[in-house]
């Protein structure tokens, strides 16, 4: 790809990251769910509009030199390539706001001020991700081999999160908190929104340093699992790279959106079981049964949808019961 497009497309994920913070959410508050819903709206708006630009580009239809002449990829396999990678990043990404919201909890994080730790540890997100799609593209194209090392990883990523608990974040054994609270004085204050406070006893950090060094750390082991899944969908470094930022940028939107419903989306979890399992099985069938990336984000889309659907079904069972329960009462009394 063009350094011309590499360059134009860091330079649109700044501009949209000054118009979010700088102008648009300025001032703290906490987003409402319809709030929230209208930015999530935009961001999934802007990356379908994005996939566009890709089927232009990959096409051919734009000026020869802002594509790479000798890439063997057509504009609707880039679009599709781009969408389903987008995708199946954005569902791998509800497993983030699951310890996220955790990670708010234990730190008791006011409302008005988890906008703006996100967006920094969004920004991070952003670098690190970048760092980890550049190595792993270097590492396939240096040895073919590596995409099977990559299924066997997403196989025992779907194992471990088939077992690991959800209500359990080891924030006391991470290496950098344990840095962080053995070189530095730790303060207790979330209300100013600062990562560091000056004390009688010298500069502290707060709460929101320690929340946000976990989230960047966090979302560093979730990138293990989920920029190998993106390799198994396409090789190409600019589509594995804008699909992640992408599914980045609109996590903060969709962390509101879910984050006072995520006991109803039960199921969610599972789903994203089945969809790393199915991911690493695709990169292990590479060589010999390559599955159509069609095939796969339709069998990525049914798998989310099942676990919304049984999620809902569930809720709603729940919530009749409760109710059949609460007219009983007054009978029995």
């Amino acid at each position: 790809m063009s350094p011309l497009i590499w360059s134009g497309f860091i330079l649109l994920v700044v501009v949209l990251v000054f118009l979010d913070l700088g102008v648009f959410h300025r001032e703290a508050h906490r987003p409402s769910v319809g709030e929230a819903l209208l930015w999530s709206g935009f961001w999934i708006a802007l990356a379908i509009a994005f996939d566009g630009f890709i089927f232009a580009l990959y096409g051919g239809r734009l000026e020869p030199l802002l594509a790479d002449p000798a890439t063997a990829i057509s504009g609707g396999d880039a679009a599709v390539q781009f969408l389903t990678a987008y995708v199946l990043e954005k569902s791998l990404s509800i497993d983030n706001i699951f310890v996220i919201a955790l990670i708010f909890a234990y730190f008791a994080i006011p409302h008005e001020r988890q906008h703006r730790l996100l967006f920094w540890g969004i920004l991070g997100a952003v670098v690190l991700r970048g760092v980890m799609i550049g190595l792993g593209a270097v590492l396939l194209a240096q040895f073919a081999w590596i995409i099977y090392v990559f299924g066997v990883l997403l196989l025992a990523s779907a194992v471990k999160l088939l077992v690991a608990r959800e209500d359990k974040v080891a924030i006391d054994e991470n290496i950098f908190i344990c840095l962080l609270r053995r070189f530095f004085p730790i303060s207790e204050s979330t209300s100013s929104g600062d990562f560091w406070v000056k004390t009688s006893a010298g500069w502290a950090a707060t709460p929101m340093l320690l929340a946000l060094v976990l989230i960047e750390t966090s979302d560093v082991m979730f990138a293990v699992d989920s920029i190998p899944a993106v390799f198994a969908v396409t090789k190409d470094p600019f589509l594995v790279f804008t699909s992640n930022i992408f599914a980045i940028l609109g996590l903060r939107s969709l962390y509101f959106v879910l984050a006072g419903c995520l006991v109803e989306f039960r199921y969610l979890k599972s789903s994203l079981v089945f969809v790393l399992a199915y991911v690493g099985v695709k990169m292990l069938l590479a060589h010999h049964f390559p599955i159509p990336n069609l095939v796969s984000l339709a069998v990525i889309g049914g798998i989310l949808a099942v676990g919304i659907v049984a999620s809902l079904v569930d809720a709603r069972r729940e919530a009749q019961l409760a109710a059949a329960e609460d007219r009983r009462r007054p009978e029995e009394a």
